[in-house]
């Protein structure tokens, strides 16, 4: 007799959540949605299997730092050329690119590995308030705190 619950993957049901990132600070946010990505709010939770749900976000260049991480925090990324350090700072990201400051932010907080790569491909991220994916009626998820 089987006493623990073991979720296959074929049998996962998964839901589409929209999380506004308008005011919310980077790191609690991207921690929550991490969380969401791998189903650690279902009571289904299998560590080895992806059972989390997919998740829009938007308003992403809304989102806050802080203390003086806007001007102190450092973006690095490289050519893997000599000499092909590229960086950039956390105002120039969310000006910018704050797509791929929130991608960054959540993608460090899931798992390593073709599992984690798994998860993340259920992350879209949107800088404005409008996404094309109405069709999948996703619902409002209010963060925590």
């Amino acid at each position: 007799m089987r006493t623990t619950f073991m979720a296959k993957a074929n049998e996962v049901e998964r839901k589409w959540y929209v999380v506004d990132a308008e005011g919310k600070t980077l790191g609690r946010l991207a921690s929550e949605v991490a969380s969401i990505l791998r189903g650690k709010h279902k009571p289904t939770f299998t560590p080895h299997v992806d059972t989390g749900d997919h998740v829009i976000l938007i308003n992403a260049s809304k989102i806050e730092l802080t203390g003086k991480k806007l001007t102190d925090k450092i973006y690095y990324r490289h050519s893997m050329h000599p000499g092909g350090l590229k960086q950039r700072t956390a105002l120039e990201m969310r000006t910018n690119y704050s797509e791929k400051m929130l991608e960054l932010g959540i993608k460090g907080m899931l798992p390593k590995g073709s599992l984690g790569r798994q998860m993340f491909k259920k992350l879209h991220v949107y800088a404005g308030e409008t996404h094309p994916h109405e069709a999948q009626k996703p619902e409002v998820y209010e963060l925590r705190g």
